[in-house]
């Protein structure tokens, strides 16, 4: 039986229309349930002292938007679900390139490597308090709530660039803009710089969010081999050889996923290959400032004569990473384009969080933060490395980077890190498989584990359960085919 009806035949709005719209309300609200039969067009006309041709205009518009579904010979029935219908297949859009991520899901007490980024718990709270603190009740916090420059707060930009001169990082001609995070970054320097088609060569493998920001783009993306000390140059010379890429992307300290740094001789090499061949070249260096021992490596922007290097850096790595504040430093017109394209997109970047954090820079709670972040972290990695060489099967491979948040395994063949993923997951531990990071190539026992998150002991009980699992694989395979167990290669 239908709810009750009341049409207005002095009403401006025809009566098909307000028969539509309050069956239309009626099967939304579920007063009419999915699957109820409606009355055919002449009875629900003689019912309601219409016209049949009003009822079936009415009855038209109901099917148009989902929500009745005529059979013939059976009658009309109610299609709709009790929400509105809509006139577009949201679900059936297609993802942005790169976008995809692994649904990785942990009980109570699991352990992640997924994620690289900094541990909760060594966040000052305190002193990040005070800091807001100070920043709300200053003279300037009416001005910091109120629209600013797409550039970024004033006295922030002058702090990072008279730092970044100081340290050889910009010079006379360059400027700084800052960024929502060094992702927005990215995506600026795609809007700024590349047309479809265009070609962008980066690492491989790379950090998914620099690869899928360029494909969504348009560009033609060549990734080129990444070793035990970064980027593959005899591969470079061959790609900008080749394929002549309008933009190479490096990571040159501690890249993601693999923790590679890359040395002396070969960033003088890619700077030489760069200018030779104009090539724009990015210096991706978020990573840079968490070395825990060894020497650092000059960037490639202070080896850079001609200021043509841009680089990006970002807070995100060695303070509070919810903030969204990065960087891009480069020759001034590179940055009033960065600024105009930031312009629309979104305005500019939070003054809030940037008065915060230039506070907490300036008064000395940065480094001091930083000190302790560069302690805890030598611990983290050390207690990773000792537990990958421990647990690990025999014929893994791993890197030992010198800093930063991540390390990168190879399993022994024929193990897959993806195929194992989900028994990882099973005992409560997980981790990213290589294909997430792969531009050309997969490697299919390729991992990448993130210990900066982790406290040691967490570390090892993290490692010594995927050396379990990762062990078991490979015994029960071997004991299918017959394979004989090879060297340990560390």
């Amino acid at each position: 039986m239908l709810p009750a009806i009341a049409l207005d035949s002095g009403s401006d709005t025809p009566l098909y229309r307000q028969l539509f719209e309050q069956m239309r309300d009626h099967i939304q609200s579920g007063r009419i349930p999915r699957g109820e039969r409606l009355p055919a067009t002449r009875e629900l006309a003689g019912m309601l002292g219409l016209n049949r041709a009003t009822v079936s205009a009415a009855y038209e518009l109901l099917e148009n938007e989902g929500l009745l579904k005529g059979h013939v010979g059976r009658g009309t029935f109610v299609e709709g679900s009790g929400e509105p219908a809509s006139r577009i297949a949201w679900e059936d859009l297609e993802p942005a390139i790169g976008a995809s991520s692994p649904a990785l899901s942990l009980g109570s007490g699991g352990i992640s490597f997924a994620s690289s980024r900094p541990d909760n718990d060594l966040f000052p709270m305190a002193e990040f308090r005070s800091t807001c603190e100070e920043v709300i009740h200053g003279d300037a916090a009416a001005a910091i709530l109120q629209l600013g420059s797409p550039a970024g707060y004033q006295p922030l930009r002058q702090y990072l660039l008279e730092e970044a001169r100081r340290d050889g990082l910009a010079g006379p001609m360059d400027d700084i803009l800052i960024t929502s995070g060094c992702q927005q970054a990215l995506d600026l320097m795609q809007r700024a710089l590349m047309r479809p088609g265009d070609c962008a060569a980066i690492e491989d493998p790379v950090y998914p969010g620099l690869r899928g920001v360029f494909a969504t783009a348009g560009a033609r993306l060549v990734g080129v081999p990444v070793g035990a000390n970064g980027i593959g140059i005899d591969a470079l010379e061959r790609v900008i050889g080749i394929e002549r890429p309008r933009l190479l992307v490096v990571t040159p300290n501690f890249q993601n996923p693999t923790g590679a740094t890359l040395p002396l001789s070969a960033r003088q090499s890619i700077l030489r290959l760069a200018r030779e061949a104009g090539v724009v070249l990015m210096e991706h260096d978020i990573y840079g400032q968490l070395r825990y021992e060894g020497d650092p490596q000059p960037p490639l922007k202070q080896l850079d004569g001609s200021e043509d290097v841009i680089s990006i850096g970002s807070f995100s790595k060695i303070a509070f990473p919810g903030l969204r504040v990065g960087w891009v430093i480069g020759p001034r017109a590179l940055i009033r384009r960065l600024a105009a394209a930031k312009q629309y997109c979104d305005l500019h970047s939070d003054h809030l969080s940037q008065a915060v954090l230039f506070r907490f820079a300036e008064s000395g709670r940065l480094a001091a933060h930083r000190a302790r972040i560069l302690e805890a972290g030598a611990q983290r990695l050390s207690a990773m490395l000792s537990a990958c060489g421990r647990y690990l099967p025999e014929g893994s491979r791993f890197t030992r980077p010198q800093g930063g948040m991540n390390l990168w395994v190879r399993l022994p063949e024929p193990l897959d890190a993806a195929e194992l993923l989900p028994r990882a997951e099973r005992a409560n531990v997980n981790y990213l498989p290589g294909k997430y990071f792969a531009v050309s190539r997969v490697e299919q026992g390729g991992l990448r584990l993130s210990f900066a998150g982790l406290d040691p002991a967490r570390i090892r009980e993290g490692v010594s359960i995927l050396g379990r699992v990762f062990s078991e694989e490979l015994e029960r395979v071997r004991a299918v085919s017959g394979m004989t167990p090879s060297p340990a290669l560390v």
